[in-house]
Protein backbone atom coordinates (compact mmCIF):
# COMPACT_ATOMS: atom_id res chain seq x y z
CA UNK A 1 0.00 0.00 0.00
CA UNK A 2 1.26 3.93 -0.54
CA UNK A 3 2.56 5.30 2.44
CA UNK A 4 1.62 8.38 4.20
CA UNK A 5 4.24 11.24 4.19
CA UNK A 6 3.85 14.76 5.71
CA UNK A 7 4.20 17.80 4.27
CA UNK A 8 7.29 18.70 5.57
CA UNK A 9 8.64 14.84 3.93
CA UNK A 10 7.36 16.42 0.53
CA UNK A 11 9.73 19.28 1.10
CA UNK A 12 12.51 17.56 1.78
CA UNK A 13 12.03 14.88 -0.55
CA UNK A 14 11.97 17.60 -3.36
CA UNK A 15 14.42 19.80 -1.72
CA UNK A 16 12.05 22.45 -0.99
CA UNK A 17 10.53 21.68 -4.75
CA UNK A 18 13.83 23.15 -6.41
CA UNK A 19 13.39 20.85 -9.40
CA UNK A 20 10.00 20.81 -11.62
CA UNK A 21 9.68 18.21 -14.20
CA UNK A 22 6.54 19.37 -15.81
CA UNK A 23 2.92 21.09 -15.27
CA UNK A 24 -0.67 19.98 -15.93
CA UNK A 25 -4.09 20.55 -15.39
CA UNK A 26 -4.12 18.28 -11.93
CA UNK A 27 -0.61 20.19 -10.76
CA UNK A 28 2.94 20.79 -10.68
CA UNK A 29 5.70 17.57 -10.48
CA UNK A 30 8.77 17.90 -9.05
CA UNK A 31 11.68 15.31 -9.03
CA UNK A 32 12.59 13.79 -5.76
CA UNK A 33 14.56 11.60 -4.32
CA UNK A 34 13.63 9.08 -0.89
CA UNK A 35 15.62 7.82 1.99
CA UNK A 36 16.40 4.84 0.21
CA UNK A 37 18.03 6.81 -2.50
CA UNK A 38 15.37 5.99 -5.01
CA UNK A 39 14.18 8.81 -7.41
CA UNK A 40 10.59 9.99 -7.26
CA UNK A 41 7.91 12.23 -9.32
CA UNK A 42 6.21 14.49 -6.62
CA UNK A 43 3.06 15.77 -7.98
CA UNK A 44 1.44 18.92 -6.00
CA UNK A 45 -2.02 18.68 -6.73
CA UNK A 46 -3.88 22.33 -7.42
CA UNK A 47 -7.04 21.64 -6.67
CA UNK A 48 -7.33 19.44 -3.35
CA UNK A 49 -10.32 17.47 -2.82
CA UNK A 50 -12.09 18.91 0.18
CA UNK A 51 -12.80 15.39 1.99
CA UNK A 52 -9.64 14.29 3.13
CA UNK A 53 -11.16 10.75 3.40
CA UNK A 54 -12.38 10.47 -0.29
CA UNK A 55 -8.52 11.48 -1.26
CA UNK A 56 -6.77 8.47 1.18
CA UNK A 57 -9.44 5.60 -0.30
CA UNK A 58 -8.70 6.77 -3.87
CA UNK A 59 -5.00 6.36 -3.21
CA UNK A 60 -5.69 3.11 -1.25
CA UNK A 61 -7.62 2.08 -4.62
CA UNK A 62 -4.50 3.37 -6.92
CA UNK A 63 -2.65 1.52 -4.95
CA UNK A 64 -3.72 -1.50 -5.36
CA UNK A 65 -2.18 -1.36 -9.45
CA UNK A 66 0.58 -2.91 -9.83
CA UNK A 67 1.45 -3.65 -13.37
CA UNK A 68 4.57 -3.29 -15.36
CA UNK A 69 2.84 -0.62 -17.96
CA UNK A 70 1.20 1.10 -15.04
CA UNK A 71 3.23 3.68 -13.40
CA UNK A 72 3.28 2.92 -9.46
CA UNK A 73 2.23 5.13 -7.18
CA UNK A 74 4.58 5.04 -4.08
CA UNK A 75 2.91 7.45 -1.23
CA UNK A 76 0.96 10.18 -0.78
CA UNK A 77 0.23 13.24 1.19
CA UNK A 78 -2.78 14.52 3.03
CA UNK A 79 -2.28 17.64 5.57
CA UNK A 80 -4.78 19.70 6.15
CA UNK A 81 -5.27 21.34 2.39
CA UNK A 82 -2.27 20.00 1.04
CA UNK A 83 -2.63 16.67 -0.92
CA UNK A 84 0.65 15.25 -3.05
CA UNK A 85 0.98 11.89 -4.91
CA UNK A 86 4.52 10.17 -4.94
CA UNK A 87 5.38 8.27 -8.34
CA UNK A 88 8.13 5.99 -9.53
CA UNK A 89 10.33 8.01 -11.43
CA UNK A 90 10.46 7.55 -15.18
CA UNK A 91 14.01 8.80 -16.55
CA UNK A 92 13.12 9.07 -20.55
CA UNK A 93 10.01 11.39 -19.78
CA UNK A 94 6.99 11.21 -21.98
CA UNK A 95 6.13 9.83 -25.17
CA UNK A 96 5.15 12.83 -26.30
CA UNK A 97 8.59 14.15 -26.28
CA UNK A 98 9.77 11.50 -29.20
CA UNK A 99 6.55 11.47 -31.32
CA UNK A 100 6.11 15.33 -31.50
CA UNK A 101 7.42 16.78 -34.68
CA UNK A 102 9.28 20.02 -32.83
CA UNK A 103 12.59 20.71 -32.99
CA UNK A 104 14.45 18.44 -30.25
CA UNK A 105 12.50 15.64 -30.74
CA UNK A 106 14.15 12.33 -30.46
CA UNK A 107 13.03 9.89 -33.03
CA UNK A 108 12.34 6.37 -31.86
CA UNK A 109 12.35 2.83 -34.25
CA UNK A 110 9.60 1.52 -35.45
CA UNK A 111 10.77 -1.96 -33.32
CA UNK A 112 10.71 0.77 -30.25
CA UNK A 113 7.58 2.13 -31.29
CA UNK A 114 5.58 -1.22 -31.73
CA UNK A 115 6.54 -2.01 -28.14
CA UNK A 116 5.85 0.92 -26.14
CA UNK A 117 2.22 0.23 -28.17
CA UNK A 118 2.03 -3.42 -27.04
CA UNK A 119 2.76 -1.97 -23.67
CA UNK A 120 0.36 0.27 -23.56
CA UNK A 121 -2.59 -1.72 -24.78
CA UNK A 122 -1.52 -4.14 -22.22
CA UNK A 123 -1.76 -1.66 -19.03
CA UNK A 124 -5.27 -0.56 -20.58
CA UNK A 125 -6.25 -4.07 -20.52
CA UNK A 126 -5.14 -4.88 -17.75
CA UNK A 127 -7.18 -1.70 -15.87
CA UNK A 128 -10.34 -2.49 -17.71
CA UNK A 129 -9.95 -6.65 -16.91
CA UNK A 130 -7.12 -7.23 -14.76
CA UNK A 131 -6.99 -5.89 -11.39
CA UNK A 132 -9.25 -5.93 -8.46
CA UNK A 133 -11.21 -2.78 -9.64
CA UNK A 134 -12.55 -1.92 -13.18
CA UNK A 135 -11.03 1.21 -14.10
CA UNK A 136 -11.33 3.40 -16.82
CA UNK A 137 -8.62 5.88 -17.41
CA UNK A 138 -10.11 8.57 -19.89
CA UNK A 139 -6.86 10.18 -20.85
CA UNK A 140 -5.31 8.40 -22.54
CA UNK A 141 -2.65 10.54 -24.72
CA UNK A 142 1.40 10.62 -25.32
CA UNK A 143 1.67 13.06 -22.66
CA UNK A 144 0.36 10.32 -20.12
CA UNK A 145 2.67 7.94 -21.12
CA UNK A 146 5.62 7.82 -19.45
CA UNK A 147 9.18 6.12 -20.04
CA UNK A 148 11.34 4.47 -17.85
CA UNK A 149 15.29 4.18 -18.81
CA UNK A 150 14.56 1.36 -21.08
CA UNK A 151 11.39 3.02 -22.74
CA UNK A 152 8.88 0.46 -21.39
CA UNK A 153 5.66 2.52 -21.25
CA UNK A 154 3.72 2.75 -18.39
CA UNK A 155 0.31 4.73 -18.10
CA UNK A 156 0.32 7.83 -15.63
CA UNK A 157 -2.14 10.43 -14.31
CA UNK A 158 -5.51 8.91 -13.17
CA UNK A 159 -6.75 12.26 -12.53
CA UNK A 160 -10.10 11.87 -14.22
CA UNK A 161 -10.06 8.21 -13.86
CA UNK A 162 -13.74 5.85 -13.22
CA UNK A 163 -13.50 2.92 -10.61
CA UNK A 164 -15.80 0.13 -10.66
CA UNK A 165 -16.19 -3.01 -8.59
CA UNK A 166 -15.67 -5.86 -10.29
CA UNK A 167 -19.09 -7.35 -9.76
CA UNK A 168 -22.19 -5.61 -11.03
CA UNK A 169 -23.20 -3.74 -13.80
CA UNK A 170 -21.49 -0.41 -14.44
CA UNK A 171 -23.97 2.60 -14.32
CA UNK A 172 -24.62 4.77 -16.66
CA UNK A 173 -21.57 7.36 -17.05
CA UNK A 174 -23.10 11.05 -16.67
CA UNK A 175 -19.49 12.85 -16.59
CA UNK A 176 -16.54 11.97 -18.16
CA UNK A 177 -13.66 14.17 -19.98
CA UNK A 178 -10.68 13.99 -21.68
CA UNK A 179 -8.01 15.93 -24.05
CA UNK A 180 -8.73 17.12 -27.63
CA UNK A 181 -7.59 14.89 -30.05
CA UNK A 182 -8.27 12.34 -27.69
CA UNK A 183 -11.65 12.22 -26.66
CA UNK A 184 -13.89 9.37 -28.13
CA UNK A 185 -16.48 11.06 -29.67
CA UNK A 186 -19.77 9.73 -28.09
CA UNK A 187 -17.97 12.13 -25.19
CA UNK A 188 -17.18 14.96 -27.72
CA UNK A 189 -20.87 14.76 -28.91
CA UNK A 190 -23.14 14.36 -25.31
CA UNK A 191 -20.78 17.16 -24.01
CA UNK A 192 -21.06 19.28 -26.77
CA UNK A 193 -24.70 18.66 -28.59
CA UNK A 194 -26.64 16.02 -27.39
CA UNK A 195 -27.06 15.63 -23.51
CA UNK A 196 -29.07 12.73 -23.34
CA UNK A 197 -26.58 9.99 -24.72
CA UNK A 198 -26.23 7.70 -21.35
CA UNK A 199 -23.97 5.42 -21.97
CA UNK A 200 -20.07 6.06 -22.56
CA UNK A 201 -18.17 2.44 -21.69
CA UNK A 202 -14.38 0.97 -22.03
CA UNK A 203 -14.58 2.00 -25.65
CA UNK A 204 -13.64 5.36 -24.62
CA UNK A 205 -9.90 4.18 -23.70
CA UNK A 206 -10.26 2.12 -26.62
CA UNK A 207 -10.63 4.95 -29.05
CA UNK A 208 -7.74 7.53 -27.40
CA UNK A 209 -5.29 4.24 -27.49
CA UNK A 210 -6.11 4.36 -31.31
CA UNK A 211 -5.53 7.70 -31.51
CA UNK A 212 -2.00 7.43 -30.08
CA UNK A 213 -1.27 4.86 -31.98
CA UNK A 214 -2.06 6.55 -34.97
CA UNK A 215 -0.17 9.67 -34.21
CA UNK A 216 2.80 7.53 -33.20
CA UNK A 217 2.95 5.69 -36.69
CA UNK A 218 2.10 9.28 -38.38
CA UNK A 219 5.46 10.29 -39.26
CA UNK A 220 4.65 12.73 -42.30
CA UNK A 221 1.76 14.02 -39.97
CA UNK A 222 1.17 18.13 -39.74
CA UNK A 223 1.09 20.60 -36.88
CA UNK A 224 -0.93 24.07 -37.42
CA UNK A 225 -1.41 23.53 -41.15
CA UNK A 226 -4.09 25.73 -41.02
CA UNK A 227 -4.40 25.60 -45.04
CA UNK A 228 -4.39 21.98 -44.96
CA UNK A 229 -7.53 19.70 -46.46
CA UNK A 230 -9.01 17.79 -43.38
CA UNK A 231 -7.27 14.57 -44.90
CA UNK A 232 -3.78 15.91 -44.95
CA UNK A 233 -3.79 17.13 -41.09
CA UNK A 234 -5.87 14.15 -39.73
CA UNK A 235 -3.96 11.17 -39.11
CA UNK A 236 -6.38 8.39 -39.18
CA UNK A 237 -7.86 10.25 -42.70
CA UNK A 238 -4.27 10.06 -44.10
CA UNK A 239 -2.92 6.72 -42.93
CA UNK A 240 -6.39 4.97 -44.19
CA UNK A 241 -6.37 6.49 -47.69
CA UNK A 242 -2.37 5.49 -47.83
CA UNK A 243 -2.86 2.20 -46.72
CA UNK A 244 -5.82 1.54 -49.30
CA UNK A 245 -3.65 3.23 -52.35
CA UNK A 246 0.00 1.19 -51.17
CA UNK A 247 1.70 4.44 -51.16
CA UNK A 248 2.67 4.57 -46.95
CA UNK A 249 6.35 6.01 -46.92
CA UNK A 250 7.85 2.43 -45.09
CA UNK A 251 8.29 0.43 -48.26
CA UNK A 252 12.07 0.64 -47.50
CA UNK A 253 12.10 -0.72 -44.12
CA UNK A 254 13.20 -4.49 -42.97
CA UNK A 255 10.31 -6.79 -43.74
CA UNK A 256 9.80 -7.17 -39.99
CA UNK A 257 9.23 -3.64 -39.44
CA UNK A 258 7.36 -2.63 -42.22
CA UNK A 259 4.77 -5.97 -41.06
CA UNK A 260 5.19 -4.33 -37.24
CA UNK A 261 3.84 -0.79 -38.48
CA UNK A 262 1.41 -2.19 -40.40
CA UNK A 263 -0.15 -3.65 -38.14
CA UNK A 264 0.39 -0.26 -35.70
CA UNK A 265 -1.92 1.52 -38.07
CA UNK A 266 -4.53 -1.00 -39.15
CA UNK A 267 -5.16 -2.05 -35.38
CA UNK A 268 -5.04 1.68 -34.48
CA UNK A 269 -7.70 2.23 -37.50
CA UNK A 270 -10.02 -0.41 -36.07
CA UNK A 271 -9.62 1.46 -32.48
CA UNK A 272 -10.81 4.86 -33.60
CA UNK A 273 -14.37 3.68 -35.75
CA UNK A 274 -16.76 6.25 -34.93
CA UNK A 275 -19.57 3.41 -33.02
CA UNK A 276 -17.94 1.63 -29.91
CA UNK A 277 -19.26 -1.25 -30.77
CA UNK A 278 -17.27 -1.07 -34.21
CA UNK A 279 -14.11 -1.11 -32.12
CA UNK A 280 -12.39 -4.16 -30.53
CA UNK A 281 -11.90 -4.51 -26.75
CA UNK A 282 -8.32 -4.29 -25.63
CA UNK A 283 -7.64 -7.87 -25.11
CA UNK A 284 -8.28 -8.38 -28.78
CA UNK A 285 -6.17 -4.99 -29.78
CA UNK A 286 -3.35 -6.91 -28.29
CA UNK A 287 -4.40 -10.49 -30.32
CA UNK A 288 -3.94 -8.22 -33.59
CA UNK A 289 -0.66 -6.36 -32.76
CA UNK A 290 1.15 -9.74 -31.17
CA UNK A 291 -0.58 -11.82 -34.04
CA UNK A 292 1.77 -13.33 -36.85
CA UNK A 293 -0.32 -12.33 -39.58
CA UNK A 294 1.37 -10.03 -42.09
CA UNK A 295 -1.93 -8.13 -43.14
CA UNK A 296 -4.63 -7.74 -40.65
CA UNK A 297 -7.90 -6.74 -42.74
CA UNK A 298 -8.30 -2.99 -43.57
CA UNK A 299 -11.49 -1.23 -41.42
CA UNK A 300 -13.65 0.67 -42.96
CA UNK A 301 -12.32 4.89 -42.90
CA UNK A 302 -12.99 6.29 -39.92
CA UNK A 303 -15.54 9.24 -39.85
CA UNK A 304 -15.76 12.27 -38.00
CA UNK A 305 -19.44 12.70 -37.51
CA UNK A 306 -22.33 10.40 -37.19
CA UNK A 307 -23.49 11.52 -40.98
CA UNK A 308 -26.52 8.62 -40.91
CA UNK A 309 -28.13 10.19 -38.04
CA UNK A 310 -27.35 13.54 -37.61
CA UNK A 311 -29.93 16.47 -37.93
CA UNK A 312 -29.38 20.15 -37.21
CA UNK A 313 -31.15 22.36 -34.78
CA UNK A 314 -31.02 25.84 -34.70
CA UNK A 315 -27.34 25.60 -35.39
CA UNK A 316 -26.74 22.58 -32.92
CA UNK A 317 -25.91 19.37 -33.80
CA UNK A 318 -27.41 16.16 -32.33
CA UNK A 319 -28.33 12.60 -32.55
CA UNK A 320 -30.73 10.10 -32.05
CA UNK A 321 -30.68 8.42 -28.83
CA UNK A 322 -29.49 5.00 -30.48
CA UNK A 323 -26.48 6.12 -32.08
CA UNK A 324 -24.41 5.13 -29.15
CA UNK A 325 -26.44 2.18 -27.23
CA UNK A 326 -23.75 -0.39 -26.37
CA UNK A 327 -23.13 -2.51 -23.01
CA UNK A 328 -21.20 -0.88 -20.36
CA UNK A 329 -19.72 -4.35 -19.31
CA UNK A 330 -15.95 -3.94 -19.41
CA UNK A 331 -16.31 -8.36 -19.32
CA UNK A 332 -17.30 -7.81 -23.43
CA UNK A 333 -14.69 -9.79 -25.50
CA UNK A 334 -15.25 -7.88 -28.33
CA UNK A 335 -4.57 12.67 -33.60
CA UNK A 336 -4.74 15.89 -34.98
CA UNK A 337 -6.92 17.46 -31.93
CA UNK A 338 -10.28 16.49 -33.39
CA UNK A 339 -12.12 18.68 -30.27
CA UNK A 340 -11.49 21.72 -32.28
CA UNK A 341 -11.71 19.82 -35.92
CA UNK A 342 -15.14 18.97 -34.89
CA UNK A 343 -16.40 22.44 -33.57
CA UNK A 344 -15.31 23.98 -36.46
CA UNK A 345 -16.61 21.53 -38.94
CA UNK A 346 -19.36 20.73 -37.43
CA UNK A 347 -21.30 24.03 -36.31
CA UNK A 348 -24.57 24.74 -38.25
CA UNK A 349 -24.27 21.99 -41.10
CA UNK A 350 -24.77 18.87 -42.04
CA UNK A 351 -21.52 16.88 -41.87
CA UNK A 352 -20.26 14.66 -44.87
CA UNK A 353 -17.88 11.61 -44.56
Amino acid sequence: MPIRYSYSDIKKITRGLKEKLGKGGFGTVYKGKLRSGQFAAVKILNKPKADEQDFINEVATTGKIHHVNVVKLIGFCAEGSRRALIYEFMSKGSLDNYITCREGSISLSWEKLYEISLGVARGIEYLHRGCDMQILHFDIKPHNILLDENFTPKISDFGIAKFYPTKGSIPSLTAAGGTPGYIAPEIFYRNNFYKNIERVSYKADVYSFGQLVLEMADREKKVNAVDESLSDVYSPYRLHDQLSSGNLPIEDIEKEENIKARKMMITGLWCVQFQPSNRPAMNKVIEMLEGDFESPQMPPRPVLFPADSMITDGGRLSLTSDEFTESNSLAENSGGHIGNILLSAGEGQHATR
